[in-house]
């Protein structure tokens, strides 16, 4: 019986990012089976490890983004770790970085000076405002670009003021983009020979983002409203109390309204003037509110949420709640992974294929686990090779 391997199996990855995006980016492909080497700072490593440590200089934060990975440590200072790094740029098909634009050509490592040498090499950079535009050298973090891009506007309490996501999600969705583009250019390389630069930056992403809220001002001129639990425009769509705790709903279609109605025993609320259609019913939402709690008062949330399951409505969870659900953990969605002293669990890859595989998860790596494997398998030093950069400095 043939194995089936990975869809990216036999493409590797030098992966010279830290924080979230650049390094969730090379998470996923790793998932997709590339093989994927984390360059990090000799002392410090990623950030993302002094974060909720637990030990082992892996904290929780640096556990969620880098699973499956080898970690090298190169000091980039000097002529020799650069060096060391166009060796193993050579020997890639893509690298990945999330310095700010220019902290690569400084040390020798920029998309020009890489693609040069090799023109099949996919160069992805990922930055706060991208390669370039006015904001091109300014520093960014999720949070600032939330506040930036008009997300912060939009979120929390309808008479409160602007709320920060807790999430970076803004560096979760770019993640994905850069999978994406990544994958694409892949195949772009396997239909006409050659490589790409990609350029992916948090503001583009979270401009993107603003979607129907963004061109819906375009196109009228009319602001967005900060709207709490509420959808901007459809109703009803919001966190409604029962006898025992609240439950969400989501019913802007004229279909959904009025299955729900027939859920809650108000079948004739779709009838009355103020609810007839989506307009209406967002016009009259707070008066729709009244009526749909005032029927959801007589039962437990539970007993709702039985009659309900033909419509999209849930209850609020905790985190370890929706983490130990059912149907979480039927898909896999919370994964153990063995290691010499035990297990640790991570969350699973949305990755799901009817045909391809993916790859099995290992252990997010220790700082400079792999220098001497990845010294030797890549570029093929042998011992004393490895020791003298080891003596110098160069690697760790």
């Amino acid at each position: 019986m043939t194995v089936k391997k990975p869809p990216l199996d036999g493409v590797r990855v030098l992966d010279f990012s830290r924080i979230i995006a650049g390094p969730l980016c090379t998470q996923q492909l790793a998932d997709l089976g590339a093989d994927v080497i984390k360059i990090e700072h000799p002392v410090t490593g990623d950030e993302m490890r002094a974060r909720n440590p637990r030990g082992d200089r892996r904290g929780g934060a640096f556990l969620a983004f880098n699973r499956s990975k080898r970690s090298i440590c190169i000091d980039l200072s000097g002529a020799a770790g650069q060096d060391v790094a166009r060796q193993l740029a050579a020997r890639s098909d893509i690298v990945i970085e999330n310095f700010r634009p220019g902290v690569m050509d400084r040390l020798g490592l920029g998309p020009d000076q890489l693609r040069a040498a090799d023109p099949r090499l996919i160069y992805v950079s990922i930055s706060a405002y991208g390669a370039t535009g006015p904001f091109s050298s300014r520093p960014g973090l999720d949070p600032v670009l939330q506040a930036e891009s008009g997300w912060m506007s939009l979120t929390g309490p309808i008479d409160g003021g602007p709320t920060r996501h807790p999430l970076s999600l803004i560096d979760i969705m770019t993640a994905s983009h850069a999978t994406s583009a990544v994958c694409a250019a892949l195949l772009g390389r396997h239909q006409h020979g050659g490589g790409d630069f990609i350029d992916l930056c948090l503001l583009d992403t979270a401009i993107g983002a603003l979607s129907n809220a963004g061109v819906g001002y375009l196109a009228t001129g009319h602001l967005p409203e900060r709207s709490g639990n509420r959808h901007l425009l459809a109703a009803p769509i919001d966190l409604f109390e029962t006898a025992t705790e609240p439950i969400y709903l989501a019913m802007a279609t004229d279909r959904l309204f009025a299955d729900l109605c027939e859920a809650i025993g108000r079948p004739e609320l779709p009838t009355d003037t103020r609810f007839d259609g989506p307009s209406a019913r967002s016009q009259h939402r707070d008066a729709l509110k009244v009526e749909i709690e005032r029927a959801l008062a007589a039962e437990s949330a539970e007993a709702w949420l039985e009659k309900m399951a033909h419509l999209p409505a849930g209850v609020v969870r905790t985190v370890d709640q929706a983490l130990r659900s059912p149907e979480v953990q039927e898909r896999q969605m919370v994964r153990r992974i063995a290691e010499d002293d035990g297990e640790i669990e991570v969350l699973g890859t949305h990755f799901k294929f009817a045909d391809n595989v993916v790859a099995d998860f290992r252990p997010p790596p220790l700082l400079g686990e792999h220098t001497d494997d990845v010294l030797a398998s890549v570029l093929g030093l042998d011992e004393a090779a490895i020791g003298a950069l080891r003596d110098e400095g160069t690697v760790v």
